[in-house]
């Protein structure tokens, strides 16, 4: 009798793109053997083959996505189709709450990963969204929801909002936070406001993967999936303990993945079904406010100012949240390259020309200082 693995390598070896990525593996080949498959190789990979690569039936989506990259996602119907009801459910969010859901339903995932897991714990839904701070305080006041979805930095600036505008916001006990950085300063602040805070890691491709567990280290895998840490641009297994990049099984014959990189780094704890948590990227792409940024992304602003030298990215924490300045080797229209910036990443940030010639020559595009 076949295993869970050997069916969802039998499903994708029927469908091209992983025929071809998996081109000579048998499925009952050892895990380890098997080729990485990495989240940056996507875009190149949709381009040729769109709308998914092969890597998934086109058929039978519910949704379809467009993130930048640009890479596109579809999921099916069904109740918390990411799995990220887990992570809801640790934060005590329980149904009958009213959760204020604050991550983006426009083109991109988010909005929908966050919504489906509440509802499928039998909460109401503020689809809130990103930003729209004044109709967002005011969804507060007549609403009175018990819990929070999103950045955590954007839940501080919201708080602060609320006192500031007279508004009570500590009907907010609970929160779910994913896509930016949750650095300690941040955690004891939302903690001081009486809010037990659960921090979420997961992807479009892969829903959860992980979630911080009150009381208990690191971040406990979801369940019914399988991750391995490995020695970076390899697929070599490391040690539990040992930092390395992260790679993700699931085994589901309806949409294989298989050894897929994020592209982040973590380790394991002892036991293995729990990691450290996010502990960087295993390349230069970087995450800021739930969005992914990519080097390519860069290298298409560069193309678009060819009268220009080098350029390099640079994001930082500035009063507790994500910020981006794009520096750029020469002189032109700033304006112009703020714009190019926004469209290529879909996120707002500054330009700043430097020098030529001054921007070091290490091969780096994106400097995350956070």
């Amino acid at each position: 009798m076949e295993t869970p693995l050997e069916n969802t390598l039998r499903a994708a070896l029927a469908l091209p793109g992983w025929a071809a990525h998996l081109a000579g593996v048998r499925a009952d080949a050892p895990l380890a053997s098997l080729p990485v498959l990495r989240k940056a190789d996507l875009p190149a990979m949709q381009a040729t083959s769109p709308p998914f690569a092969g890597l998934a039936p086109s058929a039978g989506r519910a949704r379809l996505f467009v993130s930048p990259g640009p890479i596109f996602e579809g999921v099916g119907d069904g109740p918390d189709p990411w799995r990220f009801a887990p992570a809801l459910a640790a934060a005590g969010i329980a149904a009958g709450d009213v959760v204020l859901n604050t991550f983006g339903y426009h083109l991109t995932p988010g909005g929908f990963i966050f919504d489906s897991a509440a509802r499928a714990l039998g909460c109401a839904v503020i689809p809130a969204g990103p930003g729209n701070t004044a109709q967002t305080l005011e969804a507060i006041r007549a609403y009175r929801p018990a819990a929070y979805t999103g950045t955590p930095d954007f839940l501080k600036i919201l708080l602060e909002a609320a006192d500031a505008a007279g508004i009570d916001g500590s009907c907010i006990t609970r929160a779910v936070v994913t896509g930016a950085a949750f650095p300690p300063s941040l955690r004891e602040w939302v903690a001081g406001r009486g809010i037990s805070a659960v921090e979420a890691y997961g992807t479009a491709e892969l829903g959860l993967i992980a979630h911080t567990v009150p009381g208990e280290a690191g971040m406990r895998l979801a369940e019914g999936i399988i991750v391995e840490i490995v020695r970076p641009g390899t697929g070599d297994n490391l040690p539990e303990g040992e930092i390395g990049e992260v790679l993700v099984t699931i085994p589901d014959p309806s949409h294989p993945i298989i050894r897929f990189s994020p592209g982040d780094m973590s380790a394991l704890l002892p036991g293995g079904r729990a990691i450290r948590g996010w502990l960087g990227r295993a390349d230069q792409t970087a995450k800021m406010r739930g969005m992914f940024i990519r080097p390519e992304q860069i290298a298409a602003i560069g193309r678009a100012f060819p009268a220009l030298g080098r350029l390099r990215l640079r994001i930082t924490r500035q009063d507790e949240q994500d910020v981006m300045e794009l520096l750029a080797e020469g002189q032109g229209d700033g304006p112009a390259l703020v714009e190019a910036l926004r469209a290529a990443t879909g996120l707002r940030g500054t330009a700043r020309f430097v020098p030529q010639g001054s921007l070091p020559t290490d091969g780096r595009v994106i400097d995350d200082a956070r």
